[in-house]
């Protein structure tokens, strides 16, 4: 069956320790029916083995909490499961303060957060770093689950003092859509069917919530953006004049015969052709990967970007962003490192660190400037030429960068332009 590409939908799940995430996860699949005949018989015998009456949910996931407590992994554990409506990729990010940089990783491309709250112990510490790393990311979406409402006697009370306990916290956050939904994970109350134990719950159970959630507005279709990845000249007889530009369009939508300026040159022209795996298309949109012809015989390299005349990003070399510290090793003062922004690579320093986020209680410290692992810190970067940069508020493709340390050639910062 045919999915149109604009139906995938990537979310993450962010709760404490014992919140559920890994029942939730289990329950969506078991319920969805995404789960393959020998896994579900694996399951079933090891949870006979553990002594559990039913099947252990938390095991479809879990094999992977193992590597996590032995620091084989870092990582966030990635599912994928399709129902008739939709495809889904779930990323599974660790709870715990000391990976926070796990759990920015996974988040970043996501289009909705699901932050689990325990009925019994309501809105906590974590529960607010979670939004506020959502916030940070500008996930479009946030669902709160409140979980365990079997443990709580599916009190309509306990649900709505959850309810306000968030929203005065998120008030302070740029979370566009919030929502919220009752659920018990172990018992599949309102995860996948409704529920019969919560009548006063008039919304929708979380899967379906997650079909129908509205998510090609989340994408920029203002500020037409095409970064450069590569170019074309297949030397071939057919095509021998042929010079494509190919790359993946990060936002807003790019026509034939529209005037488009490559930067950071200046140089102008317009839109010949827009060439596709399938042959030739009248437009192309995010995400698409295509190939352009210009009218015009300019020199363009992997890193130009192409947008349209009348709506440009700045060249800046000085950039302010909120940067997450990914590396063990900390910050050093002044250092020299790669930026990776779209196709463009640069030679970049971080300047200054403006000030530090304290993730728990969210004040700014402008006093401690070290940055370590796990660290989200406002920094002022210079770069040696100039980069083509939005806000990330405005476009997560073009507003992201990566720092790799050109020593190790590991990833130490992924940050936002503000």
């Amino acid at each position: 069956m045919q999915i149109d590409n604009n139906q995938l939908l990537r979310f993450t799940t962010a709760g404490s320790v014992d919140d559920g995430k890994s029942t939730l996860i289990g329950r969506l699949l078991y319920d969805s029916k995404s789960i393959f005949e020998d896994q579900l018989e694996a399951i079933e015998s090891t949870s006979k083995k553990k002594g559990h009456d039913g099947v252990d949910l938390a095991l479809f996931t879990d094999g992977l909490r193992d590597e996590r407590e032995q620091g084989i992994t870092i990582d966030v554990a990635y599912r994928y499961f399709t129902t008739p409506k939709r495809k889904f990729i779930i990323a599974d990010t660790p709870g715990h303060i000391q990976y926070t940089r796990n759990m920015v990783t996974g988040a970043s491309t996501a289009n909705a957060a699901i932050i689990l709250v325990d009925a019994r112990h309501g809105v906590i510490e974590q529960t607010k770093r979670h939004a506020f790393i959502a916030s940070l990311l500008q996930i479009p979406h946030v669902i709160v689950c409140v979980n365990k409402m079997d443990l709580v006697d599916f009190s309509e009370e306990a649900y709505n003092k959850v309810i306000s306990q968030f929203e005065e916290f998120s008030s302070k956050l740029l979370v566009k859509d919030v929502r919220f939904i009752p659920i018990s994970a172990l018992l599949g109350d309102n995860v996948v069917n409704r529920s019969k134990n919560m009548d006063w719950y008039q919304g929708a159970p979380l899967l379906h919530t997650l079909e129908t959630m509205h998510i090609s507005s989340d994408i920029n279709k203002v500020d037409a953006r095409f970064p450069v990845q590569t170019v074309l000249r297949p030397q071939s007889d057919e095509f021998r004049d042929y010079r494509g530009y190919a790359g993946r369009v990060a936002s807003g939508v790019l026509r034939k015969g529209d005037e488009v300026t490559v930067m950071p040159s200046g140089f102008t022209s317009k839109i010949k052709t827009i060439d596709t795996f399938s042959g030739e298309v009248e437009e192309a949109f995010a995400p698409m990967s295509v190939s352009i012809t210009l009218e015009d015989d300019i020199d363009i390299s992997r890193g130009d970007m192409i947008v349209r005349s009348n709506n440009k990003p700045e060249a800046q070399q000085d950039l302010e962003v909120m940067l997450c510290w990914l590396n063990n090793s900390p910050a050093k003062p002044r250092a020299k490192y790669t930026i990776k922004h779209t196709s463009n690579e640069q030679k970049a320093m971080v300047k200054e660190v403006l000030y530090k986020i304290d993730i728990n209680s969210l004040n700014r410290s402008s006093d401690d400037t070290e940055m370590s692992m796990n660290d989200i810190c406002k920094v002022k970067i210079r770069t040696t030429k100039p980069l083509m940069v939005d806000p990330y508020r405005e476009n997560r493709t073009t507003g992201s960068i990566i720092l790799i340390d050109d020593a190790t050639n590991e990833t130490v910062a992924a940050g936002m332009v503000v």
